[in-house]
């Protein structure tokens, strides 16, 4: 039986389609999952985002038990800011992709996808065993609301007074919405400036109808995970189990850049990363693909070359509404992963063409 969110009573009320995701009871769309994709590209989209994994490490030694849990600098983080890291194995696959906040500078939060909110808690507590650090699972206490668009600063402003201009991007602040104090964060998976309201769930309710009210002049509709899923894809941001995945390393998927090896001591898949990143021949790089017509390529649609063999796999597509042409992400050979190369996808029986591209397909206006 799938996990209701704590705003599972005002989905339902909303008339939102549901659907399992990683054992939770998510609301997929309210109505129109265009006009929720296109309500978060020209004002804002309000979503419930409380399947996601929060884990916090508190002590002395928080920082170096993340450095050596996590293949980023945690250590070199501010308190107040967060960053974009991700867990490995011991042989460099990618576990999950994590957002950690510095909450105070012997505090950490680690934000876990819902599919691996357990495991990584769990490696969490194996990896700092041995340092001065308590672990703690606060999943189950917490929900996370995300406010994302064009508008999301003045429905925020409104309703936290925060000082939301000397609040930059992926940096947090505890503030109070609805009476209820909160950790603010602007952040987000859509490609717009957005924030996320981390509150206890029992006022999540609250919070929700707060943010409503609020947003109602300025354009905001309640999204579902449907939306989200094209809104990440547009700007080009991984999903586990699509992009990222335990058979690929943080490098393969073209993030190298979040493996810190100028930090102190060893960390989990140290060794391995060191061999992928000096690996003379790389064997599969992720790049973007754009198609023509109506037909969308999909996840495990094959990508051929143009003597149609196959070289790749597409990992996440979808007909993007924001540029009104197929779009899609595949692991492909380095030798057909210069943009401007033509492929072609097979789409059920039928040879599409597509092109590659630099990613992200889409970026907002400055």
């Amino acid at each position: 039986m799938s996990t209701p969110s704590p705003l599972h009573a005002v989905h339902e009320a909303l008339g939102a389609s549901f659907t399992d995701f990683a054992g939770w009871a998510m609301p997929l769309r309210y109505g129109s999952e265009l006009a929720e994709h296109k309500a978060v590209r020209t004002a804002s989209g309000l979503f419930d985002l409380s399947h996601m994994g929060e884990i916090e490490l508190t002590g002395p030694q928080a920082a170096e038990a993340l450095n050596f849990a996590l293949v980023g600098k945690l250590s070199a983080v501010k308190p107040g800011k967060a960053r974009y890291t991700m867990i490995c194995d011991e042989s460099g696959g990618v576990l999950d992709d994590l957002v950690v906040y510095r909450l105070a500078a012997d505090k950490y939060m680690v934000v876990a996808n819902a599919s691996n909110a357990a495991t990584v808690a769990a490696a969490l507590r194996e990896r700092a065993a041995g340092f001065d650090v308590e672990v703690a699972d606060r999943s189950a206490e917490l929900a996370l609301i995300a406010v994302q668009g064009p508008t999301s600063a003045a429905i925020i402003g409104a309703v936290t007074g925060a000082d939301l201009e000397s609040l930059a991007y992926y940096a947090s602040v505890p503030a109070t919405l609805a009476g209820h104090e909160i950790l603010l964060a602007r952040t987000g998976y859509t490609g717009e400036d957005g924030f996320e309201v981390y509150v206890d769930g029992a006022h999540a309710p609250e919070v929700w109808r707060v943010l409503t009210e609020a947003g109602q002049e300025h354009g905001l509709l309640p999204a579902g995970l449907a939306c989200r899923d094209t809104l990440r894809l547009e700007a080009g941001m991984p999903l586990y189990g699509n992009e990222l995945t335990a058979d690929f390393t943080p490098f393969d998927a073209g993030l190298g850049r979040v493996v810190k090896f100028d930090k102190p001591g060893d960390f989990v898949g140290r060794a391995a990363l060191e061999r992928r990143r000096d690996a003379d021949v790389e064997t599969k790089v992720l790049v973007g693909l754009v198609g023509s017509g109506k037909r969308a390529p999909r996840h495990g649609y094959s990508v051929v070359d143009g003597t149609g063999t196959e070289v790749g796999t597409v990992t996440s597509g979808a007909l993007s509404p924001t540029l009104g042409h197929p779009i899609a992400m595949a692991y492909v050979p380095v030798a057909v992963s210069e943009p401007g190369t033509a492929l072609s996808v097979d789409i059920r029986g039928t040879v599409a063409p597509v092109e590659v591209v630099k990613l992200p397909f889409y970026q907002r206006p400055a």
